[in-house]
């Protein structure tokens, strides 16, 4: 899930009042911490056990920054800022503290730093570089690892920092190969070299992704609990072929910090990859109790609200994918009640590609009258505005009703062609993405007026290209074009054909019901009834949750 961010404000805690921590502009080259904010968090429950001893006099700053570090390998910066800053006002000279904010100002795996925050992270890294005598000489290895990473001013092209860090977080761990925080923080510098891009669309490892999964296993190998390694080690695996060598870090993952919604969630990247469909779905539901707790704690929040609604979403999708409509409905409907107008705003850009799933349960589950009973969006989502009109063209033509649908199929291209290429490239979003929606409105339309030939050539060529889509988690077309192919092909008795296709999405997405259903009327089609057992067998276990039977596996071509 790549964020692109928008400054918390963070800066505004470090560029305040030196008095308040009796810091002075003669010995500390950057800002200190901001008066106004001396309450400062408390410390929750069910962080885990993670911890890492630093150099400090004060007990309270050794808890408040091993609840600041949990918090940063859960993604949770903005809190694990909080939290340092916490453990700052009862030591400043702690050097650790500084270090622990320049990290979290930082660029991570799914957000660039902005102005903003490349300024706070070099205030910080100063203060932790001004204390650098009072480190130990692993701290000190560490914060001098740290200053490759910031320079003031910042340059537009970060890669020569970004690189250099990772040079000099390679000789750390060469130095230090037992600390498993050390290991976790060399795999992540790599891993920011290119985020979301350690393997081809084909899954082939990039560049310094085989170094990243050693490195990482190496740590869990010393450590099999640590947060931050199995956190990154589920990112590491999940866009590769072999997603199911991350089972165990998903399973570790699974209540090693209650308090943490974001790694609660994680495991689901994992489940959903391996056909681990109800688990997935129960992972999520974990992850938004826990964040409804934490909110009531730590109501002030920004981008945390999008890890938030990613809950939903990836839980919508694995309901989605082993029949549960309710579940899978509800979790939509909650993407639209839990962002405010201020994070929709805000982080239009991201969200646009996921608040059209309302529309994608509707048209799993065949409820065409609910797609067009649909307001439409709000214009400040074009994305959102185009999949809404491709779904009311397809609810039309399964209503036979072929010239609204022809209708709204026009409306889709004329959205389509109006959305700004520039925000196609801000939402990390290939244009084909909208080419697979207009391949499959033309496929839907010609299946319904019964020209099967057509119809198997437009999805053909819609699921060729969604094969090649840049990975997504969950995938950017959240129902498989091979689902409805596999169907025509079903109803034209081509059960041969079908039979490939099916076994073509189950390589991708293990275990989906719609799929095993669409297999086993395959094999029973061709007379292979045993096959066709056993994967009936495999179809009523992932459909035991359903609420209802499925007789295909589209909607389009329901009985």
């Amino acid at each position: 899930m790549k964020i692109f961010t928008v400054s918390t404000a963070v800066i505004g805690l470090l560029c305040g009042a030196w008095t308040s921590l009796n810091l002075s502009e003669s010995n500390v080259p950057g800002p200190g911490l901001q008066q106004a904010d001396e309450s400062g968090p408390s410390l929750f429950e069910g962080m885990g056990g993670h911890k890492r001893t630093i150099t400090t006099s004060a007990e309270e700053t050794q808890q408040f920054f091993d609840q600041g570090l949990t918090w940063a390998y859960g993604f949770n910066h903005d809190e694990a800022i909080r939290f340092f800053l916490a453990a700052a006002r009862k030591d400043p000279d702690c050097p650790m503290v500084w270090w622990g904010i320049a990290y979290c100002e930082g660029p991570n795996y799914n957000s660039p730093i902005t102005p903003e925050r490349s300024k706070a992270a070099w205030y910080a890294m100063q203060n932790a570089l001004a204390r650098i005598d009072k480190a130990s000489d692993r701290e000190r290895a560490l914060i001098e690892a740290l200053a490759t990473r910031y320079a003031m001013p910042a340059p537009q092209d970060r890669s020569d920092l970004d690189r250099a860090y990772a040079e000099a977080m390679e000789r750390v761990w060469n130095r230090y190969p037992a600390d498993t925080d050390i290991g976790t923080w060399y795999a992540e510098s790599l891993m920011m070299l290119r985020p979301w891009k350690l393997y081809t669309t084909e899954g082939v490892p990039e560049p310094d992704t085989e170094k990243i999964v050693e490195t990482l296993e190496a740590v869990l190998k010393l450590q099999p609990d640590h947060p931050g390694a199995n956190h990154l080690y589920v990112h590491a695996m999940e866009p590769s072929n072999t997603p199911q060598r991350a089972i165990p870090a998903a399973n570790a993952l699974d209540d090693l910090v209650p308090a943490s919604g974001h790694l609660l969630h994680m495991p689901s990247h994992i489940y959903v990859r391996t056909g681990h469909w109800d688990k997935a779905v129960e992972q999520n539901q974990k992850a938004i109790a826990a964040d409804n707790d934490y909110l009531k704690k730590s109501p002030q929040q920004g981008m945390q609200i999008v890890y938030m609604i990613h809950n939903s979403h990836m839980m919508a999708y694995a309901a989605m994918m082993c029949g549960r409509e309710q579940v899978a409905m509800q979790a939509a409907r909650r993407m639209w009640t839990q962002t405010p107008d201020e994070i929709l705003n805000q982080f239009g850009p991201f969200l646009d590609r996921w608040m059209c799933s309302v529309y994608d349960v509707q048209k799993r589950f065949g409820r065409w009258d609910a797609i067009l009973a649909e307001p439409p969006p709000p214009e400040s989502l074009p994305l959102t505005q185009a999949i809404w009109r491709a779904h009311r063209a397809i609810a039309y033509a399964a209503k036979k009703d072929f010239p609204n649908a022809e209708k709204e199929y026009t409306s889709f291209r004329q959205a389509r062609e109006a959305i700004p290429a520039e925000l196609l490239e801000a939402m990390e979003m290939d244009e084909r993405f909208l080419q697979v929606s207009d391949l499959f409105i033309r496929g839907e339309i010609a299946l319904q007026q019964k020209q099967w030939n057509k119809a198997i050539e437009f999805l053909n060529q819609a699921a060729e290209i969604e094969s090649t889509l840049s990975y997504g988690e969950p995938p950017q077309w959240l129902q498989p074009i091979r689902h409805t192919l596999g169907a025509v092909y079903i109803a034209t008795g081509n059960f041969v054909e079908a039979e490939k296709c099916y076994r073509e999405d189950l390589e991708k997405w293990p275990d989906n019901g719609w799929s095993l259903f669409g297999l086993r009327q395959a094999l029973q089609g061709q007379g292979k009834t045993e096959q066709a057992e056993v994967v009936q067998q495999r179809f009523k276990k992932v459909w035991s949750k359903a609420e209802e039977p499925i007789d295909t596996s589209c909607k389009c071509l329901s009985k």
